[in-house]
């Protein structure tokens, strides 16, 4: 593959701000539930694990920032997604960042 150019990508310090965060989730929420009953969870899942969609999909849901921050922010928005409508599709998210890590288990024995 023939080099073409240079990217910078920096990194970004903080959150995302609250107010996009929660239209993130909310997209998020609508998003997965239309894919769930149109593909299923398995085409879901195979969607999220391929990096360009996943990029894309935080694009759509809002998050366009270009480097970091993009998989914890889109990440979480999922976690919060799914709380309202994992339990009805078959999808569920635990774990995240620091702390929440540490919370892993009993999210884990929540679920069932």
């Amino acid at each position: 593959m023939r080099k073409t150019g240079i990217a910078y990508l920096p990194l970004h310090s903080g959150k995302a701000p609250a107010w996009l965060f929660e239209r993130m989730v909310k997209l998020a929420r609508e998003i997965l539930y239309l894919l769930c009953l149109e593909y299923g969870q398995k085409e879901i899942l195979r969607r999220l694990s391929d990096p360009y969609w996943f990029q894309a999909f935080g694009c759509v849901l809002g998050f366009d920032w270009h480097s970091s921050g993009v998989t914890t922010t889109v990440c979480g928005a999922i976690k919060e997604a799914l709380k309202d409508i994992g339990k009805e599709i078959g999808l569920f998210v635990v774990g995240g960042k620091g702390k929440t890590a540490l919370k892993t288990p009993e999210e884990l024995f929540n679920i069932g």
